[in-house]
């Protein structure tokens, strides 16, 4: 059966299986590939997107569940603080994970305005970034939260 989906600000549906998650949707359905796969079961945070706002696993959503609630995907966060602080602190090596990683520091910004060392750490600590850039992006997240101000 066909699912609407709203994904950055726009309306979709889908004809897909109930239980397939929406990172498949969002790729394979609506051609959204900044959202990437990494491990499949939520913990690397690769595939991280925002559900009305708050940062979450988008391998761990069923396109069941999806309807009714507003998505927004790397694609949709257009010119966003923590993108440009990204740029110009030359945050990405290979940039794999650095979709999901600034995903999940937008929700912290929008949480937290003036984030400490700590703030940060707490939640990028459940991304993996197997380059090792978290000094730099720590940095890009105080920079970006500073451009806000």
């Amino acid at each position: 059966m066909p699912t609407a989906l709203d994904v950055n600000g726009k309306r979709y549906v889908v004809d897909a299986d109930d239980d397939t998650p929406l990172l498949w949707v969002l790729r394979d359905s609506l051609g959204l590939t900044g959202t990437k796969f990494g491990c499949g079961v939520g913990v690397c945070g690769a595939c991280t997107i925002h559900e009305n706002g708050r940062a979450v696993r988008a391998c761990q959503i069923a396109l069941s569940s999806a309807a009714g609630k507003k998505y927004t995907t790397i694609e949709g966060l257009s010119a966003h603080p923590c993108q440009r602080a990204w740029l110009a602190g030359d945050v990405a090596q290979c940039g794999f994970c650095q979709p999901g990683m600034i995903m999940e520091a937008a929700a912290l910004l929008r949480d937290r305005p003036s984030p400490t060392d700590s703030d940060i750490d707490g939640v990028m600590s459940d991304h993996v970034c197997r380059c090792g850039t978290y000094p730099r992006i720590r940095q890009a997240i105080h920079v970006a939260a500073r451009s806000r101000q």
